[in-house]
């Protein structure tokens, strides 16, 4: 594994592109740390980079990727590109000896994300899912692995916005847009954490976008096997709304902003015996105030520095993309699919 060039003071990081959520909230929350520095931004024109440079407060700005990877003072390096470019550049970043964290999905197939595997011994690689840093997730998951619950049964998610904007890169099929893609991976990759464990199967629906052929509208049932099920369903234009419930034998949790969590807020999940309708029984569990994008990127960095080791990588990665994979299979066959 690569060493970052010094093993004190902040991790110096460089970003490739002014994606939106790079710079409306990755950067944002990342630069409230006192173990990041922003170095450097990229974009395909030079003007682009310093206007964002300039508005963010970032010292370098670059005209082309290519030249910022090329910066020996960067360590780590956050990929917010267009889906279809994650992989690419990802691959180029690390062959400069840059750790990566890459924006989700990290890859468009299993076995797209299998060709980060050897630069994932050289470099740390991991897919940007921010909900496994927020201390909501984490409650969540030990809530649900504590007992507390009982058996655990089921996790039903709904993640939902409203987007018909043929410029945007989420109603581009080509490149890698779709509900699927965009924010049906957040039910998957939560479901693996709370769960612990990997689906088995899965069954699930897509209606597509006549004009787009973009997946707009898809719901899926993941058997994770045991006795426990995930149910979801997620839409690009659809009313504006997310919620999550775990449900076990004796209890659930009700994660109230389970993906879009506001940064920097307090947040409550609700703890519930089931004993009254209504959710007359519902207990408010307030959580501290976080910042889910510093968290992922202290954390990382952390990793960066050796003084943690990296929970999810490029193995964890190409087991979530497994399970999308497995999503548009069924939708396409109509049956049961193995990841």
């Amino acid at each position: 594994m690569a060493k970052s060039a010094t093993n004190k003071g902040p991790v110096r990081w460089g970003v490739i592109s002014t994606a939106n959520i790079g710079v409306a909230k990755v950067l944002p929350g990342m630069m409230k740390s006192k173990d990041i520095e922003i170095r450097a931004i990229a974009s395909r024109t030079l003007p682009t980079a310093r206007r964002w440079a300039k508005k963010l407060g970032i010292p370098v700005a670059y005209g082309s990727y290519e030249d910022m990877l090329n910066d020996p003072e960067i360590e780590a390096v956050y990929n917010p590109l267009p889906n279809h470019l994650h992989v690419p550049l990802t691959l180029e970043a690390a062959a400069r000896g840059k750790h990566v964290l890459c924006e989700k999905p990290i890859a468009m197939s299993a076995d797209e994300a299998k060709l980060l595997s050897a630069a994932g011994r050289k470099v740390h690689i991991a897919e940007a899912f921010m909900v496994r840093n927020h201390p909501q997730w984490i409650k969540a998951r030990d809530l649900a692995q504590s007992g507390k619950l009982g058996n655990l049964r089921a996790i039903q998610a709904l993640f939902s916005y409203y987007n018909v904007d043929p410029k945007n890169v989420r109603n581009m099929a080509d490149i890698g847009g779709g509900a699927i893609y965009d924010i049906g991976c957040y039910p998957v990759v939560v479901s693996r954490f709370v769960f612990g464990a990997e689906p088995v199967r899965c069954m699930a629906v897509i209606d597509r976008d006549p004009k787009f052929k973009t997946d707009r509208l898809a719901s899926a049932v993941i058997d994770f096997g045991k006795g426990r099920h995930l149910t979801f369903t997620v839409s690009t234009q659809a009313t504006p709304y997310q919620r999550v419930h775990i449900l076990g034998d004796k209890g659930r949790v009700e994660v109230e902003i389970p993906f879009n969590a506001p940064q920097g807020a307090a947040l409550k999940i609700f703890l519930d015996n089931g004993k009254e309708l209504g959710d007359a029984s519902a207990k408010a569990i307030k959580l501290p105030k976080a910042d889910q994008y510093q968290l992922q990127g202290e954390y990382f960095s952390r990793v960066v520095r050796g003084k943690e080791k990296l929970a999810f990588g490029v193995p964890d990665a190409i087991k979530q993309a497994r399970v999308l994979d497995a999503i548009f299979r069924s939708a396409k066959s109509g049956h049961w699919e193995k990841p």
